[in-house]
């Protein structure tokens, strides 16, 4: 839903030069709201962290997956994890690309990609820490809680940037 074309008032008379046409000045307002993705998110520092998050997490369910182990609730627990935090950082990579939190704007979106990281996190470290323990030398359980301990490494990066760019500049653009 585009907002339309605003009008700005100026000391010109209404005699003045003519005024563009209206459908000019709407398109080119609206230009940037048309474009249904953000192509610019794909190419930056937080879109590519986001990718890497989620190749790190698929590649740490899959080698566990595919590996034979007898802890079940240990390796079940670390599958659990690992592929909710990749739906949820994909959730949010969707969002951020089809521009979503500009629509849902009564959401604050950046304190719920810091909360979804701050635990997410917190589970893919217990996840990985217990994987790790139970892995009995097994080369997929080795590369699955490696893999887990990459993620929350990248993750751990995206929290600290997010609360970066979200608080930080905040309280220090207060005192400007």
């Amino acid at each position: 839903m585009s907002h339309g074309a605003r009008v700005i008032r100026t000391g010109v008379s209404s005699g003045g030069p003519a005024a563009p046409p209206a459908a000019t000045v709407a398109s080119s307002s609206a230009g940037s709201d048309a474009e249904l993705m953000d192509g610019a998110y794909f190419r930056s520092c937080a879109g590519m962290l986001k990718v890497a998050q989620m190749i790190t997490l698929l590649i740490g369910f899959i080698s566990v997956n595919n590996s034979s182990w007898t802890d079940y609730s240990a390796y079940s627990f670390f599958q659990i994890v690992t592929m909710c935090d990749l739906v949820m950082i994909l959730f949010f990579y969707i969002t951020h690309i089809f521009r979503i939190y500009r629509k849902l704007s009564c959401v604050s979106w950046p304190l719920a990609e810091f909360l979804h990281y701050l635990i997410g996190t917190i589970l893919l470290l217990i996840a990985s820490i217990v994987a790790a323990a139970r892995s009995y030398n097994l080369t997929g359980l080795v590369a699955g809680a490696t893999f887990g301990f990459l993620a929350t490494i990248l993750c751990v990066i995206s929290m600290w940037s997010s609360y970066k760019v979200s608080c930080i500049t905040q309280s220090t653009s207060k005192y400007r």
